[in-house]
């Protein structure tokens, strides 16, 4: 017999993988890699991504981005596609080219809203357009936007790929959890910016919400380390079908 033993209080290997929750600062480090630009940064993927799903009759492009801080490197995607968005009511949403949305039944008419670059958003958009507003520090009222969003729904990323060059240095706040117990999880519907007051209760605020839920288990301060169950929040599944941008794809 050989057994190589250890005090029951020694951590060891072999517990399973570190998960983490909280929010914490991330480097984005690529956008809808190959699996060749994969194994450069480290992740062992067996094969390329597929960037494209089908849900309900529709295609959905995954817009990707890994991100990656000193403890934890994952992703998000952000599904896309050239379908108007249309409220149940009727309305469509609207941005222009300062990253400002509203729902309107026509061209809006608001005091506050610019009209420069004006059109109906795609899906997808505003969430691409709020995570680039954090990442890239964009004062309020400054221009955020792409040229090439339509190119972006169907599966071309050259302008974000350049945008993760010229951002490298950049951070963005990010809230993790954790999804069945062994999946790393990244909120989408807020992104904090990192310097200055970091408006942490804007994800407060937001998780609140009666849209607003985050289908993952997090630690219920906030705080970022190490994911312990027994500190977690839950947030049930809804029943509903309906496509998420914060589904896990696979």
């Amino acid at each position: 017999m050989a057994i190589k033993s250890n005090d029951s209080n020694v951590e060891v290997t072999g517990g399973g993988i570190k998960l983490y929750s909280g929010l914490s600062n991330f480097n984005v480090i690529a956008v809808n890699p190959t699996m060749a630009e994969l194994h450069e940064l480290g992740i062992m993927v067996k094969q390329d991504p597929n960037y494209f799903v089908e849900f309900s009759g529709e295609e959905y492009f995954k817009l990707t981005f890994w991100v990656k801080n000193e403890d934890l490197t994952t992703r998000f995607d952000i599904l896309m596609n050239s379908k108007q968005r249309v409220s149940q009511s009727g309305k469509h949403q609207y941005m222009n080219n300062v990253g400002q949305a509203t729902w309107s039944e026509g061209a809006p008419e608001y005091d506050w809203y610019k009209m420069e670059g004006n059109h109906i958003a795609v899906t997808g958009e505003e969430t691409l357009i709020n995570f680039t507003k954090a990442w890239a520090n964009v004062a309020n009222g400054d221009e955020v936007y792409f040229e090439t969003i339509d190119k972006i729904v169907r599966g071309d990323v050259t302008e974000l790929k350049a945008l993760v060059k010229l951002l490298s240095a950049n951070t963005v706040r990010l809230l993790v959890g954790v999804k069945d117990g062994k999946y790393q999880s990244i909120y989408t519907k807020v992104f904090g910016r990192t310097s200055g007051n970091k408006r942490d209760d804007l994800f407060v605020k937001k998780l609140n919400d009666d849209y607003g839920a985050f289908n993952a288990e997090f630690d219920t301060t906030l705080a970022w380390g190490v994911f312990s169950p027994e500190l977690a929040h839950v947030t049930p599944d809804k029943e509903d079908a309906t496509v998420s941008e914060d589904d896990d794809w696979v």
